[in-house]
């Protein structure tokens, strides 16, 4: 985009100043992550990038009264850890849920003073010490380093939906809700972003009314989102580029790394090549917290192993059923039978590799219709 509105003239310079001028720089949480550079992990592959995402519950701001009052704090409402793999050859969407038992590090808050570490609800680090507090609380949980960071609120998130004339979705029944907003048919429906923000934040009344339902919905609409944006061949028209682009840009805080066009394009340059059955989304394994079924904790060994494949960048591998699990074989740790070298020594036994664990989640290609 910077090179085709740069070749545009002057009226092309405008446009790009607009939007570069567009980005929000999370300067606060650079210098508070600055701070505890020693505490955070090392990347070990190069290449591989780690953003967080996260969609703020905030109230202020243009557009967002309308969902609640300003009571002077924030929480995350959605944060997605997206991991995208060396030579861009896959990106992995883990959702984190904001009910998650963690412990929280102590952090600044806005006013200066600090909070104490503490054991509590996962969404409590962005309201205790914004997205610095979040992305130190990620990287304690999972061992991730976080590269960059995108904070959206409300608003941005409607616009973006507006920007791309809407997204598809296959609801499997029909949707009456009030509190949401939503009145919708069963089948294959198209969103508008007012739609759509009631869609992916409504918990109460759709399906079995857990957090776990909704992150579920988030990433089936992501998924529908990748794929509208795909097909349209939005990244490479500058006609229909220009309105997502001004959207996106008007609605996002983000590390100042990325708050300018050149960041982002450098960010998202290799993903328009990415098959979409590569772009995979899903949950954190995770179970009811056991001494508050309200709350989640991480289901283990399995959330380490998801955690180790993200750091190592090994691929992650999804699907929507989880296969039963077998009985051991009497060979498991022995290997396959070998006959002895023409020398009369018998072969090294040769241990078959551990089998590659799946998680369960979906991919963009994938229809919600079945």
């Amino acid at each position: 985009m910077a090179v085709i509105v740069l070749g545009s003239g002057v009226a092309g310079w405008a446009v790009y100043m607009k939007l570069d001028g567009n980005i929000t720089p999370d300067d606060a949480a650079a210098a508070e992550l600055a701070r505890y550079a020693k505490e955070r992990p090392t990347s070990l592959v190069k290449d591989a990038t780690n953003v967080l995402v996260i969609g703020s519950d905030s109230r202020s701001g243009d557009g967002n009264e309308e969902y609640g009052r300003d009571l002077g704090s924030e929480r995350s409402d959605t944060t997605i850890l997206l991991h995208l793999a060396a030579g861009r050859r896959s990106a992995t969407a883990v959702s984190l849920p904001r009910d998650l038992m963690v412990d929280v590090p102590g952090c600044r808050r806005p006013d200066g003073t600090h909070t104490e570490p503490m054991f509590t609800m996962f969404n409590y680090a962005f309201q205790a010490g914004g997205s610095a507090c979040t992305i130190r609380t990620v990287e304690k949980l999972t061992g991730v380093r976080i590269d960059h960071h995108v904070v959206v609120d409300f608003s941005g998130f409607k616009d973006m939906v507006d920007a791309v004339d809407g997204v598809e979705v296959c609801l499997s029944e029909p949707i009456s809700d009030k509190a949401a907003r939503l009145r919708l048919p069963a089948g294959k429906v198209t969103l508008d972003g007012e739609q759509a923000l009631g869609y992916v934040r409504a918990r109460k009344s759709l399906g079995n009314g857990s957090d776990t339902g909704r992150m579920d919905r988030q990433q089936r609409f992501l998924g529908a989102l990748v794929n509208k944006v795909q097909s349209n061949d939005v990244l490479l028209n500058p006609v229909k580029l220009y309105p997502v682009l001004d959207a996106a840009t008007s609605s996002l805080t983000t590390d100042p790394d990325l708050a300018s066009l050149r960041g982002l394009y450098e960010l998202v340059r290799g993903l328009r090549n990415i098959p979409t059955e590569h772009v995979q989304f899903l949950t954190v394994p995770r179970e009811s917290y056991v001494y508050n079924a309200n709350r989640d904790q991480l289901v283990e060994p399995e959330a380490e192993k998801l955690f180790d494949r993200l750091r190592t960048d090994t691929p992650v591998m999804v699907s929507r059923e989880l296969p039963t699990k077998s009985a051991p074989s009497e060979s498991v740790g022995h290997g396959p039978y070998r006959p002895p070298a023409a020398n009369g020594t018998a072969h090294e036994a040769v241990s078959p590799s551990p089998p590659v664990p799946t998680f369960r989640g979906n991919t963009a290609a994938e229809d919600g219709c079945g």
